[in-house]
């Protein structure tokens, strides 16, 4: 999980938008939970790799200890 994060702002259609926010609430999951997931998976999909904001900080802190 990241432990630090940064505002990512989507036009879509308002009916879309209702849509996909009345599934997610049955999926009992928050659009930006979704969001989230898209964007890993399709990370993941191209062989993208990156390390999350903070991980690097947390890690530090604990080799410090």
């Amino acid at each position: 999980m990241e432990l630090k994060t940064s505002r990512l702002t989507v036009l879509v259609d308002p009916a879309k938008k209702k849509a996909f926010e009345a599934l997610c609430a049955r999926q009992d999951v928050t659009p930006s939970q979704v969001v989230r997931r898209l964007i890993r998976d399709y990370l993941a999909h191209h062989g993208v790799t990156y390390v999350p904001s903070g991980v690097e900080q947390v890690e530090e802190e604990a080799s410090r200890r």
